[in-house]
């Protein structure tokens, strides 16, 4: 990493950039299970009246609301969603379990649903989100660092990116 960072630093740049970069991937990777990409816009218009409400709630934003119904002739593409918005709608429209604490509690280690992983990475988001100094103590970044990579990183072997990637 780059000289003049602090560990704790370095940690909170590490973290951003795993929660930035792989774990949307991760999630992404659920969201395109339940949502088979060649037929997203239909099941969006499906639950058009349910998407009506969240953003009615306030749940999904404009910004959102403009990814999940497009101008013609574009058509939604879960590749452009964020994070946030992939977690709401597998929250809200798909059939999963949800995990012990809901979504808005960090799970216990061992649970390990797709939901429990969606919560693990929208809790982390949240508390990286709200560290005002851009530094993460070492023993906040070791258990998620653990908690994220394991999450990240079976959903993307599932995918075929990391297999793909260690046999280029």
């Amino acid at each position: 990493m780059a000289s003049g960072l602090t560990q704790e630093e370095e940690n909170y740049v590490r973290m951003s950039l795993l929660l930035t970069g792989i774990s949307p991937r991760a999630a992404r990777v659920l969201f395109d299970s339940e949502f088979a990409p060649a037929c997203l816009n239909s099941s969006l218009k499906k639950d058009y009246n349910k998407l009506r409400d969240l953003q009615k709630k306030r749940i999904i934003n404009q910004q959102q609301w403009n990814l999940l119904f497009p101008r013609f002739p574009d058509v939604p593409d879960s590749k452009t969603f964020d994070v946030t918005l992939v977690i709401t709608l597998l929250r809200n429209l798909a059939n999963l379990s949800p995990c012990h604490g809901d979504y808005d509690l960090l799970p216990p280690p061992n649970e390990t649903t797709p939901t429990s992983d969606l919560a693990r990475i929208k809790y982390y988001r949240n508390m990286l989100a709200h560290l005002d100094e851009g530094k993460m103590d070492n023993v906040m970044f070791i258990k998620a660092w653990n908690d994220i990579t394991g999450v990240a990183c079976l959903a993307l072997c599932f995918s075929g990116i990391l297999t793909k990637n260690l046999t280029s």
